[in-house]
Order: C-alpha cells, then sequence, then structure tokens
C-alpha cells in the first residue's frame, strides 16, 4: 500500500480540542505520524486551507442490503463518512432461520429494501459478516445484533411473551452473535416482532450484551404522548443490566409533547447522575423516515407482515384499524395523531404499479386516487405488501438545535437506501451540520461538531483505534473545505452529494479525491474485540 502525506492542513483530531496546523503521514493504512515539516511519502497532497478530520462515524444506517449490491455506499462515502454502524433498530439481515425467509424479508423491505440478487440462506451473523466482506465494502462495517431477529428465531413472530426455554434461548442467540462480532444489541419498540417485548426479556439480552462491554442501541417506545415513561423504561434496562444504553435519532414527536422536552433532558441529567453511561444519535433534520407500516396499530402485524397483508384486505378489519388510528392505543406511537397524512409523504414503493405515489403525501395520493387518506394508505400498503417507505415532519429547528448541544449527542444519517425519493439525510447529515450548524448558525464550534461526528461515536461504541488523528490509529481520514462544506438535498430532490468534500481515505487508500470517487473498496467489516 502507497504511503500518503497530507501537507499542510489545518488538524481538527476528533478530540475537541482546538484545531492545529499540521501535516499528517499515512503508511501501511494507518497514521503514522502528525507534525510540521514531515517528508518521505509515495504520494504528498497539498491539503492548504482545508480541514483534516478523522474519517465520519455513522452511527445509525440502514445499508444493511445495499452494501452487498452496491459495495462503495457512494450516500455515505461521499459525505466523508468512512465507518457505519448496521443492525439497527431490532429489525436486520440476521440472524434469520431459513423457514422465515419469506415473511421477514417482506417485514424488512420497507426500512432496508428487498433483493432476489443475493442468497438470503446465511442464517448467522458471522455468515451475513462473511457475505460483507467478500463483497469488498467501500466503508467500514459494523453490526448490532437486532432483538426482532434474535426474537424471531428464538419463538417466532406471534404477539406474546416468551416462555422461561424462549428467554433462555434469547440469551443463547444473543451471545452466539455478541461471539461473532457484534457491537452490541438494538431495537426498535415500534417495530414488529420487537414491540411484542416487555423489558425483562431486553434486560436479560443486555445483561449479556455488558458482559462483553457492549452497546444497547434503541428506538424506543415511543416518542411521543408517552415518551416520559419510554425513558424511565430504557433507564431501567440500563439499571438492571449495567449496560450502555445509547437513544437512536433521538427527538420528541408531535405539537402536543414539546413541552415534555425539558423532562426529557432531565431524565438524561438523571441517569449520568446515578452512573448509568448513557448517549444518543441524532440527524439534523425535522422530518424523520421510517417504513410507512409503522403507521398501522401493532395489532396489525401479529405474525407477520404475509398476516397483516391480509389484515389490509379485510374491510372489517380496516374499519378497527381506522378506529385506533382515530382513538389511539396506550403507549403506542400514532404517527397519523402526531404528524397528520398531510405531513407523511411516500418515499419509496417496490412495484411501478404505485410509482406516482412517490413524493405524494398521503392527503394527495388520497386527492389523486379519488379516496379518503385511510383507504389510500391501506391500499398501498397492500399492494406493495408492505414495501413502502416514508417521511414524516415532527418538530421544529429550535428542537434540532437544543439536541444537538447536549454533550451525550453525536451525529448521524438513519438513511433509508430505498428507491424513490429518499430522506436527504441519508445524503446530507454530516455536511449538514457543519455547513449549516456550525458555519452558519454557530450551534457548534467546528472543533465540536468534528468530535459529534468522529471520536464521541467511536467513544460510544469503545472503537480505540478509529475517530481520532492520531499516530497510531488506522487512516480513516476526511479532508473537506469548512468554508464551503454544506449539504444540497431537499426532500423534494434529495440524491444530491454536498459540497466541501475534497478527500475521503478509508484504511489508507484514497476513495475520494478531488470529491470524485476512486473506485476504491478499502473498508473492513469491524468485529468487537478484534
Amino acid at each position: 500500500m502507497a504511503s500518503l502525506l497530507l501537507k499542510g492542513g489545518r488538524v481538527v483530531d476528533g478530540t475537541g480540542k482546538a484545531a492545529f496546523e499540521a501535516d499528517v503521514l499515512v503508511r501501511d493504512g494507518k497514521i503514522a505520524a502528525v507534525g510540521r515539516g514531515l517528508s518521505g511519502a509515495d504520494r504528498e497532497i497539498d491539503v492548504t486551507g482545508l480541514v483534516v478530520a478523522p474519517g465520519f462515524i455513522d452511527t445509525h444506517s440502514h445499508s444493511d442490503l445495499d452494501v452487498l449490491l452496491r459495495p462503495q455506499v457512494l450516500p455515505k462515502i461521499m459525505q466523508g463518512i468512512t465507518t457505519e454502524l448496521l443492525g439497527q433498530d431490532g429489525v436486520s439481515l440476521a440472524p434469520l432461520p431459513t423457514r422465515f425467509i419469506s415473511p421477514w424479508r417482506k417485514n424488512l423491505a420497507g426500512l432496508d429494501g428487498d433483493s432476489d440478487e443475493i442468497d438470503w440462506t446465511f442464517e448467522t451473523t458471522d455468515n451475513y459478516l462473511k457475505m460483507i466482506e467478500a463483497a469488498h465494502p467501500g466503508l467500514n462495517e459494523m453490526y448490532l445484533v437486532p432483538h426482532g431477529n434474535i426474537r424471531m428465531e428464538a419463538m417466532g413472530l406471534d404477539n406474546r411473551l416468551p416462555t422461561e426455554d424462549e428467554l433462555e434461548a434469547m440469551r443463547r442467540i444473543t451471545r452466539r452473535e455478541m461471539e461473532a462480532g457484534a457491537m452490541g444489541l438494538s431495537t426498535g419498540l415500534i417495530y414488529i416482532p420487537c414491540a411484542y417485548g416487555e423489558s425483562r426479556e431486553l434486560i436479560e439480552m443486555c445483561k449479556v450484551v455488558a458482559e462483553y462491554d457492549g452497546v444497547f442501541v434503541i428506538h424506543q417506545r415511543s416518542e411521543a404522548d408517552t415518551i416520559l415513561d419510554s425513558m424511565k423504561e430504557v433507564i431501567e434496562i440500563g439499571r438492571q443490566s449495567g449496560v450502555k444504553v445509547h437513544w437512536s435519532h433521538f427527538k420528541v414527536c408531535g405539537k402536543q409533547n414539546w413541552d415534555k422536552i425539558d423532562a426529557v433532558l432531565a431524565l438524561l441529567d438523571e441517569a449520568k447522575a446515578e452512573g448509568i453511561t448513557v448517549s444518543f444519535d441524532q440527524y439534523p433534520y425535522v422530518a424523520g423516515s421510517t417504513m410507512m407500516g409503522a403507521i398501522l396499530p401493532p395489532w396489525v402485524h401479529d405474525g407477520g407482515t404475509d398476516k397483516a397483508v391480509a389484515r389490509l384486505a379485510d374491510p372489517e378489519l380496516r374499519k378497527k384499524m381506522v378506529h385506533d388510528m382515530e382513538n389511539g392505543i396506550p403507549g403506542w406511537d400514532n404517527f397519523v395523531d402526531f404528524a397528520g397524512f398531510e405531513n407523511i409523504y411516500v418515499t419509496s414503493v417496490k412495484t411501478e404499479k404505485n410509482a406516482d405515489a412517490v413524493g405524494l403525501s398521503i392527503v394527495e395520493l388520497a386527492k389523486k386516487r379519488g379516496t379518503d387518506p385511510y383507504t389510500a394508505a391501506f391500499d398501498l400498503l397492500l399492494q406493495e405488501e408492505n414495501a413502502v417507505g416514508m417521511v414524516d415532519f415532527y418538530g421544529t429547528e429550535e428542537h434540532v438545535r437544543r439536541f444537538m448541544r447536549r454533550p451525550e449527542m453525536n451525529v448521524c444519517t438513519d438513511g433509508l437506501l430505498c428507491p424513490g425519493k429518499p430522506h436527504p439525510r441519508l445524503y446530507g447529515s454530516f455536511a449538514r451540520v457543519l455547513g449549516r450548524y456550525a458555519r452558519k448558525e454557530g450551534v457548534l464550534t467546528l472543533e465540536e461538531a468534528v468530535r459529534k461526528m468522529t471520536g464521541k461515536a467511536a467513544q460510544v461504541l469503545s472503537l480505540r483505534d478509529r475517530g481520532l488523528i492520531q499516530e497510531g490509529m488506522h487512516a480513516d481520514i476526511t479532508v473537506f473545505d469548512a468554508a464551503t462544506i454544506l449539504d444540497k438535498g431537499t426532500f423534494t430532490d434529495p440524491i444530491q452529494f454536498p459540497d466541501g468534500i475534497a478527500y475521503v481515505i478509508v484504511n489508507g487508500e484514497v476513495a475520494v479525491d478531488h470529491g470524485a470517487h476512486t473506485g476504491a473498496l478499502n473498508g473492513r467489516v469491524i468485529r468487537r474485540g478484534r
């Protein structure tokens, strides 16, 4: 591997300390030296006037399938991300017992997509990670073992509590997947079958994760009406298991819940004061994105996607769905209530038949179809067999800024790599923080912003050899122009790479050169403890 010298740049090293002028020498895939007057590399790049930072770390990614199909993962590498964490929201590819492949692919489709181009018989996390290695990814990939996959292997997709034998099976599967190199455990308590679980099973799995110094990453049970109870549940899981707790895409949804923000942040402070390790990630937008099936009451998904599709075809059950969506179910985050059909937009579908729905709100789709919003949404989910993505608007810019300033926060994308019109966070989250919130608005200093993209994220994941510009670290480096970096994608035209990314280096090899991808595929699968 050729050695590389980044000459004359402004180093922002990921620790949060003030930027300094220095050269950075890369040799054998690692940072060999940081200092003035360095020389002796095979290639020298003049980066005068540019920022030399650690490669950005995306702690919430949904490239799980896409990395096997398009291993360059261009939406990430082109915004400076060199490492990402897969296996999010308790619903991902592995483990996947062969008997559940068909229903699980349908359950997964609205979140991570679907494809006939891969062999789905990998069964375990170890085999799945070997598939990623064989694909030669363009950036480093890490994995969380998902609660929903564990639950499915142990007890299927039914809405019930586990028996003692099934709970022991969950502990055993968790240990197997942690031994395979998972960084921790994820759950998404609005997604099926995770939503059927109660605290006890999560505590038992998290006890195993804590033995390996892993992290518990959670899309909590409520980000809306019952968010305070939800926060208390998560903290109690951390308290009883001893696991490190990390909230996914931290926010408070719905105007009626914005007055809860002070209490939400107070709970974080109380947990830290008690000695519980807590952190969260955030994408810098006022809208979220997920599978449209999440708007349905949880009972609709009982038994898996095939049964959900059958229920959507039943007129009487549709009436019950409407009743529950209009009146609510205790403890259920009702997207239609806190966002409204007018603020829920279709981002992706599976078939050409409904391609004209992409980009429309549910209200607009209903008008186009000549029906009401409930029928339009139900028909779309039925026809697409749940493989529909959505964007929902829920918050304000001031909330984004307030959460961004918190010491627990690090940056993520949570970008869904589905066809259609994805949320612009997929292409622009990191550049948006640097360009809009740091440079233009001064919400963070440049050094604070870089730390929240690099060193802080590495700390959350116990990555000890990445996330900093220091001698001996793996040479994952992003070089950008602090004066011009900015996201370009919008909700109507999201597929745009940001401005200002000059060079991206992954394990010592240049992947982005003068703002263009080189075709390099030099990423690695990072397994915990290896």
